[in-house]
């Protein structure tokens, strides 16, 4: 139970109050956001998270130690992972205004697409993941991780441009591909 692959998940899943402490403000300044340094060393972590999530697939594949506790436990940490950064980037206004709604549109189809997956898994249905889902993941990862990293490099407006314009390139997949899970459930729905 306890594979190199599952450590790797849970890993994810344990680094994500570090993430959270990391970009939370420290209000005896006078500013409501994190320092450069605080979104320098979130974006560090970050990437270190992203790359476990690609780690403990390919590793439980390659490895033949695929798991239902990894199975169970990875799309999880992802949607942990996602929440906790859209959640605190909406929180230090580095995602406002608009770009809420792209935000939320994310947020949404996860709890979603979670709860259907639970629901079809008690009726022994199986959804793939489609290859428009893993562009969406590609999209909302690069996405979360430019905004971080805006606030670290603010001198660079164009790496908050690339992660607003992703976010929005994340939400349009996201409901196409939320749309094709909600019409494989709807069948099942009788």
């Amino acid at each position: 139970m306890l594979n190199l692959p599952n450590i790797l998940t849970l890993s994810r899943i344990f680094a994500v109050p570090i993430l959270v402490f990391l970009l939370w403000p420290n209000f005896d300044r006078s500013a409501l956001q994190p320092l450069p340094i605080d979104y320098l060393l979130t974006f560090g972590l970050y990437c270190m998270m992203a790359l476990t999530d690609y780690f403990d697939g390919y590793l439980a594949r390659t490895q033949g130690t695929v798991s239902k506790l990894g199975i169970f436990l990875d799309p999880i940490a992802d949607k942990i992972m996602v929440a906790a950064v859209v959640l605190m980037l909406i929180f230090t206004r580095d995602i406002e205004g608009w770009h809420t709604i792209a935000a939320i549109v994310i947020l949404l189809r996860e709890i979603t697409v979670s709860g259907l997956r639970e629901f079809l898994a008690g009726l022994q249905v199986s959804v793939p993941v489609s290859q428009l889902a893993k562009w969406k993941t590609g999209f909302q990862m690069i996405s979360l991780g430019a905004l971080i990293l805006a606030g670290g490099l603010p001198q660079f407006p164009l790496v908050e441009t690339v992660g607003l314009s992703t976010l929005w390139a994340a939400a349009i997949l996201t409901l196409i591909t939320g749309w094709d899970y909600l019409r494989v459930g709807l069948k099942h729905m009788d």
